[in-house]
């Protein structure tokens, strides 16, 4: 194991080509993985996150690293130091110039202008990398949908149920509505299953969709960053939840003119 922090590293055993999509392999699949998405630049809560997790094998992202907050550069180098793999976020895309950025909110939009003015050509090379599906040892990673993986949001057991036929793995990871829920395929019906803090999700034969939750912007009520780690050995999905300093990353916010009501938002996890 290694030690999530920032001075962690993962060494991949083979990894596909970046493009569209990648496929990444390890030579010992008896693994503990973090699972994060939605950072949105709060370095902050990210290295709450990763201090809380402690060792682990790998670190996966599920894109929306950047966006929102007020420190893309440095979240995006923390990721690189622990080696994180991942997929790109409809976020991401609108910080390299993209048309994602049409429809944002005039909040949501203001920040990803002032994120693609600010992030470094290594932070937009980096990005840039990150393919927008990809699957690690028979779990698929997304954004936002296995069908639409920059734009759908899987917010009910129909839509989870349409999108479970587009998987070409048993299990899928998916971020994007910052809500930590998994959807269960259980016989002719899908479950709903809505995590809290130190909850667990046993991985059967069933197909599932499994969302860890916002590490730097929860909407669901709770401040706290939310994250899961997935235990390849135990066949098992648990999510946590971190308090980190949300006064400090609000008083970055104001310092360098992100719109208010993104950094009032923090204290509420909405």
């Amino acid at each position: 194991m290694i030690q999530a922090g920032p001075r962690a590293n993962v060494t991949h055993a083979c990894r596909g080509p970046v493009a569209a999509s990648s496929t990444d392999c390890y030579p010992d699949r008896r693994m503990r993985i973090a699972v994060l998405s939605d950072i949105h630049s709060n370095l902050v809560a990210l290295d709450a996150v990763l201090a809380h997790a402690g060792p682990v094998d790998a670190v996966w992202h599920l894109g929306d690293v950047v966006g929102y907050g007020p420190d893309p550069d440095g979240v995006v180098a923390r990721l690189v130091e622990v080696g994180a793999i991942g997929v790109l976020g409809n976020h991401d895309a609108a910080a390299l110039g993209g048309p994602e950025i049409a429809w944002f909110n005039p909040d949501a939009r203001s920040a990803a202008a002032w994120t693609r003015d600010r992030i470094s050509g290594t932070t937009a090379a980096w990005l840039t990398e990150q393919p927008v599906t990809r699957v690690v040892e028979g779990f698929s990673l997304v954004h936002g949908s296995p069908r639409d993986p920059l734009r759908e949001y899987v917010t009910t057991p129909e839509i989870a149920r349409a999108n479970l036929d587009y998987l070409t793995t048993t299990y899928g990871f998916h971020g994007h509505t910052h809500v930590p829920v998994a959807f269960v395929e259980r016989g002719a019906r899908i479950a709903l299953v809505r995590a809290v803090d130190a909850a667990s999700l046993s991985l059967s034969r069933d197909r599932a969709l499994v969302n860890p939750g916002s590490v730097g912007q929860p909407r669901d009520g709770d401040p706290r960053a939310s994250y899961a780690t997935l235990d390849t050995a135990a066949a098992t999905v648990s999510w946590h939840r971190v308090a980190y300093d949300v006064t400090a990353v609000q008083s970055a916010m104001h310092a360098v003119r992100l719109p208010p009501r993104l950094a009032e938002r923090l204290a509420f996890g909405m």
